[in-house]
């Protein structure tokens, strides 16, 4: 960052704007801070922003970078988007409710923008890439500032500089990208862990989905600049880090020196002062036995593997497009818990897909059983506009599906709740990642398999890894005392 930073200080602002990525934001974000300087001056007090993120992990990271611009220009965060003066929503749009909670969000402000005449409202991610949602903004939403899609969230200086110097509605979509652009600034949710962009994009196409249409083909960054960035969190201190891809199974393909993700990991792991590695999401079509050898040795990779199921039907799976089948996602599970007997599997479960009979949601609940989550996040089936499922014939009714969801839900907090008990009486590592939220007097620690443990502490311990003696399982958590 502070190599970041003289970049910026030396940049010549009265001449026109560099070609080269990341020379050119780095001559927008000066050019920025002249004008939030201004403004400030203007109103007697520091300019404030406050971003909202939708969504997953993905939509997180990139708002650590939107943060890290707006720190970067001059901006100060206020967390109540009520007050601030530029509030930008990241969104998601896996969901189709999600973005009527955008819009409801969108009308409150409407009378702050009315009231504060230098209030902006900005929006970007996944929503953002779907067409008829930018024509819905242009009619009826006038007074957004800024949209700006997920293939350019790199532009973010630039746009505010065109907003400072338009003052008209600025929207900046691409289609789809090849561009990774590597040194901008970032700014930590948390000191002692981060979440590390390996790829983008996601080229399965799974028939509900709607990520390959608005994050893009995949496209992996290189290496060299992976290893870079989380050594130099390392010497920011970091301890774990979160390896993040729409399927980080098919990292390296697009690369010029092809590398598979089991190669990555294990140059990830020889970065010294690195104490933990997590990583998501993986999709079974790819996980490789290479991966599983990897995982098997490693001493830094976490006791968790989040494998998305979806669903246990063979049938069902086909029309989801997920390119496996029942059984051979049973036997990469089998080969799993041999290799690494210890390991946490979470997943995902979508009920009530077109076309699901009662036989096919009996054959999810059988995997269930036989694979015993730690958890599962389950899902009723979301008709998402703009994908192959959404068109399908069969669609279910919303009170069988409801009385599957239930069926299932049950199933799967009783297995988790008899899983997550066997640890109870060991002594395991915890990082510290937090004080307490009901007590004071206790920190919240995670362990490898990714479970919570509260115990006694303060704010001294957050960000230390810690051995914790399991003394009670709650259920999905547990208490703990410090060895």
């Amino acid at each position: 960052m502070r190599e970041i930073e003289k970049y910026i200080e030396n940049m010549d602002i009265t001449g026109e704007a560099p070609v080269n990525e990341p020379e050119r934001q780095y001559y927008f974000i000066k050019k920025a801070r002249d004008y939030v300087k201004s403004t400030s001056e203007e109103i007697g007090r520091p300019l404030t922003f406050c971003v909202t993120t939708f969504g997953c992990q993905m939509n997180a990271r990139d708002s650590e970078k939107l943060v890290g611009v707006l720190e970067k220009i001059g901006y100060v965060e206020e967390p109540d988007e009520e007050k601030a003066d530029f509030v930008i929503f990241n969104t998601c749009t896996v969901r189709e409710n999600a973005n009527m909670r955008v819009y409801g969000r969108l009308g409150q402000l409407k009378r702050n923008k009315k009231a504060n005449p230098h209030m902006m409202i900005g929006l970007c991610g996944c929503m953002m890439q779907e067409p008829e949602v930018v024509e819905k903004l242009k009619k009826q939403y006038r007074y957004v500032d800024i949209i700006f899609g997920t293939h350019n969230i790199y532009k973010f200086a630039e746009l505010i500089v065109t907003r400072f110097e338009s003052e008209r509605m600025v929207i900046d979509i691409w289609k789809d990208t090849d561009k990774i652009v590597e040194d901008l600034p970032s700014e930590r949710k948390f000191s002692f862990k981060s979440g590390v962009n390996i790829m983008f994009g996601c080229n399965n196409f799974c028939s509900y989905c709607i990520v390959p249409y608005v994050r893009g083909r995949e496209r992996s960054r290189n290496p060299k600049d992976i290893i870079r960035e989380i050594e130099n969190l390392v010497a920011d201190g970091v301890v774990e880090v979160m390896l993040l891809g729409q399927n980080v199974n098919s990292y390296g393909k697009n690369l010029e020196e092809p590398m598979t993700f089991a190669q990555l990991l294990q140059e990830i792991e020889k970065i010294e002062g690195l104490e933990r590695i997590r990583f998501m999401t993986s999709h079974p079509k790819d996980l490789s036995d290479e991966l599983i050898e990897v995982m098997r040795n490693s001493k830094k990779i976490c006791k968790h593997l989040h494998l998305p199921v979806q669903s246990g039907s063979t049938e069902i799976l086909k029309k989801m497009n997920r390119r496996y089948t029942k059984e051979q996602y049973l036997e990469l599970v089998r080969k799993i818990k041999e290799a690494v007997p210890d390991i946490s599997l979470t997943t995902d479960i979508i009920v009530g897909f077109p076309g699901e009979t009662e036989e096919d949601f009996l054959e999810t609940m059988d995997v269930v059983k036989q694979v015993r989550y730690d958890s599962a996040f389950t899902f009723i089936y979301s008709k998402r506009t703009g994908t192959p499922a959404a068109v399908m014939e069969n669609q279910i009714p919303d009170d069988v599906v409801k009385d599957r969801f239930d069926r299932l839900l049950k199933e799967v907090q009783t297995i988790s709740a008899e899983v997550c008990c066997i640890h109870e009486g060991t002594t395991q590592p915890a990082l510290v990642e937090s004080m307490n939220d009901h007590d004071e007097t206790l920190v919240t620690g995670r362990l490898s398999n990714n479970l919570l443990v509260h115990f006694k502490g303060d704010e001294s311990l957050i960000g230390k890894i810690v051995d914790v003696h399991l003394k009670e399982c709650k259920g999905f958590y547990y208490l703990g005392e410090m060895v």
